[in-house]
């Protein structure tokens, strides 16, 4: 009886030094990963690169709606692309992601495009993103932006531009499509998200 208890206990002992090696090896398995990741953007150049941000936004809107993307950041030798999210959860529609390029030493390139950084510091209501969605649907019935076709294409994107997030809806009038070629012309509306102004309305075409 001691020996068939014996055996129990170092079966079911060996069972449990099995599983506890499997959890802890599978614990760990992520963290190399993460490191490596993190590892391609050094402490001082992301540091740098916050920085710059923060120059822009104020320390305190960076540190609330801001985060550094390390599964897109990453370094194209010499330099390094930065990519962060901007995120307001009082604001979902303002889902959106920061880029731009900096060298080894955390500079900014300005010769590559710098996307997504709002200036509150220049002007406190250019982050105030008071215009939703159904505020820009109405602006741009306001202003006549033809019904079409379709239902109308609303994005919430930053415009190069007018250096400042918008609201962008896209009307298409007329649409041809075949296996040869794709036609179709509209209209465009661009609002400012944070004051409702129309910073411009134009047609579009493609042939």
């Amino acid at each position: 009886m001691k020996n068939l208890l014996l055996k129990i206990f170092s079966v079911d002992l060996i069972i449990i030094l099995l599983f506890s090696t499997f959890i802890f090896y599978s614990g760990c398995s992520c963290k190399p990963c993460q490191q490596k990741e993190e590892s391609q953007i050094p402490l001082g150049v992301l540091k740098k690169a916050d920085q710059f941000i923060i120059s822009k936004t104020g320390d305190d809107f960076f540190k609330k709606n801001i985060t550094v993307d390390f599964s897109q950041s990453r370094h194209i030798a010499p330099n390094y692309l930065m990519v962060y999210k901007f995120y307001m959860p009082e604001k979902p529609f303002v889902d959106e992601l920061i880029r731009f390029t900096v060298d080894s030493a955390g500079k900014v390139l300005t010769q590559y495009e710098v996307v997504g950084i709002p200036n509150c510091n220049s002007n406190q209501n250019d982050c105030d993103f008071v215009v939703d969605e159904k505020t820009a649907k109405q602006i741009a019935t306001q202003n006549n932006l033809a019904k079409g076709i379709t239902d109308w294409k609303i994005d919430f994107v930053w415009n190069n531009n007018h250096n400042k997030y918008v609201w962008e809806i896209i009307s298409t009038i007329k649409e041809t499509k075949n296996e040869e070629y794709s036609r179709a012309e509209g209209e465009k509306i661009i609002i400012d998200s944070n004051n409702a102004s129309v910073l411009s309305k134009d047609t579009w075409k493609i042939n």
